[in-house]
């Protein structure tokens, strides 16, 4: 237990590292971008008295490091914007506020997260089951013509971009065959046949393209496993050739696959920006493109700073489990 409590210390500790440096960096980042907040939020025109003002109101009047330690204390334990009668409280955890929305931009994420978590999860339960799936049994059929079939399938699914698959199975399915919708969203809460009915779709587009990656990279994954000395000896010593690769030879192959789907998840649970766009899904990718355009920094800064906390906790997930899977990890 302790080996395991320091294992996972370490790492939370490593976590914690990670997202100052990239908080750090994603700061300096917003901080020299040529645009300035406070011209875009005091209009035109805008007499230099009144754009000090704003200056002052938003906190861009301080030095930079100053300006930092007051975005990493409203992470923590909120902020005010100005004061006095006009001041207004942005509450922890608080990622910036957007005056062009009139909205904290922690709000603006959690308004938006549920229908991208909702598109992620269900897009990658299919290509995690089918992507694992197709590449044990190309593996296991390894030179045979099912093997050729799904390789030739895997070829096709990795060359295609993801809009132009999106625009196809608009047009097939939802406007040639019509039979499932081809945009919008529905509230899990509100209705949950709808809510899985509408975004069938998008989780076998946004499925597709990832399960044909998983698909190669078990394969080889099991290939070079079923290649190994180990499994050659559980075979010699008569045990079972389910148990072989389930528990054996898939578990092993499971370690770079574990990589990978935490890193996809993480990054995808950031935004996915061509998916949500093209079937009108008001999720993060649609808060982030719209930022982009209006050029709301705030916003494009807690985005950031939120899809790489997802990505380094997905990290962390990763690391944990690699621990489980390999208890050689948890010693080292």
């Amino acid at each position: 237990m302790s080996r395991v409590l320091r294992f996972v210390v370490g790492r939370l500790l490593s976590m914690v590292v990670g997202l100052l440096v990239i908080s750090l960096v994603t700061f300096a980042v917003f901080t020299l971008v040529p645009a300035d907040p406070a011209q875009l939020s005091c209009g035109r025109p805008c007499t230099p008295q009144s754009l000090d003002l704003v200056r002052a109101y938003l906190g861009l009047d301080n030095p930079w490091f100053v300006r930092y330690l007051l975005f990493l204390q409203g992470i923590v334990a909120g902020r005010m914007y100005g004061a006095g009668a006009t001041a207004v409280r942005c509450a922890a955890p608080c990622f910036g506020y957007s005056f062009q929305q009139h909205a904290s931009v922690a709000s603006l994420i959690a308004s938006r997260i549920p229908v991208t978590f909702s598109l992620v999860a269900g897009a990658a339960v299919i290509w995690l089951v089918v992507g694992v799936g197709a590449g044990v049994v190309s593996a296991m059929r390894h030179g045979t013509i099912v093997d050729r079939m799904l390789m030739a399938s895997v070829t096709v699914g990795m060359s295609t971009p993801l809009y132009l698959l999106a625009l196809l199975a608009i047009l097939l399915f939802g406007f040639e065959l019509n039979v499932v919708p081809t945009g919008g969203y529905v509230p899990l809460t509100e209705d949950p046949l709808g809510w899985a009915w509408h975004l069938v779709l998008p989780w076998l587009v946004l499925a597709s393209v990832s399960a044909a990656i998983y698909t190669r990279l078990t394969r080889n994954q099991m290939l070079d496993v079923l290649s190994e000395d180990f499994i050659r000896m559980a075979r010699a010593r008569g045990v079972p050739e389910r148990t072989v690769i389930s528990r054996h030879a898939l578990r092993n192959a499971l370690l770079p696959v574990v990589t990978v789907f935490g890193l996809d998840l993480g990054s995808l649970l950031g935004g996915a920006v061509i998916t949500e766009h093209v079937f009108s899904l008001p999720g993060l990718g649609g808060l982030l493109m719209d930022a982009v355009g209006d050029l709301d920094l705030p916003v494009l800064l807690g985005c950031t700073l939120f899809a790489a906390f997802l990505i380094i906790v997905a990290n962390f997930v990763v690391d944990v489990l690699y621990g489980v899977l390999d208890p050689r990890i948890r010693l080292s």
